[in-house]
């Protein structure tokens, strides 16, 4: 079910077309888990379980996705011995990996590479729809140019699969999707890749659509209200229990059991001081705050690393409100990048990173930083700008697994198409899920029982493990 806290920007809507939006509140955290066709999964889900590995590199992921189109060209794969009309107007410094440079306006980052995973050969069949490129980039399945809104058809984002295989042991929400649920165009419908598809509702993210550097945000909805206390709450949770008992014993032995399980988990939710901390972002020292940069998103990267230390096992950033917002630089492509776009991500990455490390948490969490396409090599008329790119564009990413100091792949001299070990969608995130303990080739099955391929086409890129 989509969960949704907030009206970031006017983010009403529901995905799949729900309808309108629902917002989380203590009634819909206890129905999660209804029964509705669960019963029948119940055994397969336990198969799917045991395909999970406790012996993966990783336990959680960050996923920082640049909603829009990050250019490549102007970030980590420069190309300062090409043509005016090709390289652009920024200059390369050294990063912290030998013989690796970066663009001259991402120098915190560059302090990181060494730990860091640079893929310079994405590629996939998508190059005008957002959403269509989006929904490649986070589940790795290329249908090609379908663009438009979500669909129960989809598949299921990285974050509704681990919710699923691997539930957090803590009693925090599982799968996290922040600040925005990101349209496509203004006014358009939410983009694809970010729910839980085929899989049911019941594994979309919680969504938080408020602003974590407001100076009140806060999650209340999260928190008991005044007037239940732990005792009422409890009584309530006894109530649960006696109508579970009291329904029909063969449904009882599947689906109810299992309905029982998840109130449990929403009742633990709600009455745990860890989960109620995790969003208490005025905790955080304002040095802290002020280091990831005191904006949208740096503040969501900040309480991404928050909710990722109490034990969430994915947190999604998407970084716009819209999908022409902030990446999709088809006009004054580096006026944007050098403010706000790379000095707001500059800071964010950078420390992010710098926490995870000092943490101890680095090894265990996934950071990815993926985006829909990149640009195109030719510089346009429009003020400078750069348009969608599918061809060839970046990604990084670091712990987790990931090795560490390693650039994967090429383009060629103009950054137009890979040159060198191509890698597609498909194949990173089955890297991705193999690095989180699941099984990118398994079967799983929708409400319908219904089989599904996790990844339907890609496999481990093992040269991106350390």
């Amino acid at each position: 079910m989509a969960q949704t806290i907030g009206n970031n920007a006017d983010q009403g809507i529901d995905a799949m077309d729900y309808g309108t939006s629902r917002q989380l509140d203590r009634r819909r955290l206890l129905q999660i888990g209804s029964i509705g066709g669960w019963g029948l999964c119940l055994p397969r889900l336990l198969a799917a379980e045991a395909q999970t590995t406790d012996s993966s590199p990783a336990d959680n992921c960050i996923i920082i996705h640049l909603n829009g189109g990050p250019s490549h060209l102007d970030m980590w794969d420069m190309k300062p011995a090409g043509p005016a009309e090709i390289r652009g107007e920024f200059q390369p410094i050294q990063s912290s990996l030998t013989g690796l440079q970066v663009c001259e306006h991402l120098p915190r980052m560059a302090t990181w590479m060494h730990r860091c995973t640079l893929v310079r050969s994405m590629h996939h069949s998508v190059n005008n729809a957002h959403a269509a490129a989006v929904y490649v980039s986070l589940t790795g399945h290329d249908r090609g140019e379908q663009g438009g809104g979500t669909r129960p058809t989809d598949n299921p984002s990285p974050g509704s699969v681990l919710s699923m295989l691997r539930p957090p042991a803590a009693d925090v929400v599982p799968h996290v999707a922040l600040p925005y649920m990101t349209k496509e165009g203004a006014g358009g419908p939410p983009q694809p890749g970010f729910f839980g598809g085929w899989l049911g509702r019941r594994w979309d993210p919680l969504w938080i659509l408020r602003d974590p550097n407001a100076s009140d945000f806060s999650v209340p909805e999260l928190g008991l209200r005044p007037d239940i206390d732990l005792g009422r709450m409890a009584n309530r949770g006894g109530l649960l229990q006696q109508l579970n008992r009291g329904s029909d014993a063969g449904i009882r032995a599947g689906s109810m059991d299992t309905m029982s399980r998840f109130q449990a988990k929403a009742l633990d939710v709600l009455t745990s001081p860890v989960a109620q901390n995790a969003f208490a972002l005025d905790k955080e020292p304002s040095s802290i705050r002020d280091a990831y940069g005191r904006n949208i998103y740096g503040q969501s990267i900040l309480l991404a690393r928050r909710l990722i230390e109490a034990g969430t096992r994915v947190v999604t950033v998407s970084w716009a409100p819209d999908a022409n917002a902030t990446w999709d630089t088809h006009g004054s492509n580096f006026k944007k990048l050098k403010n706000p776009l790379l000095p707001q991500f500059d800071a964010a990455f950078s420390s992010l990173m710098q926490d995870l490390n000092d943490r101890g948490m680095l090894d265990r969490t996934v950071v990815a930083v993926l985006g829909d396409f990149g640009r195109t090599p030719k510089i346009n008329a429009n003020d400078a700008g750069r348009d969608h790119w599918n061809f060839c564009y970046s990604v990084v990413l670091a712990g987790g697994g990931f090795r560490a100091g390693y650039v994967h792949g090429a383009s060629d001299k103009i950054g137009a198409f890979p040159a060198d070990r191509p890698v597609t969608p498909g194949n990173l995130i089955a890297t991705l899920y193999h690095a989180l303990g699941v099984d990118h080739r398994q079967t799983l099955y929708d409400s319908l029982n219904r089989p599904h391929r996790l990844v339907p086409v890609g496999d481990v890129e093992p040269d991106l493990l350390s």
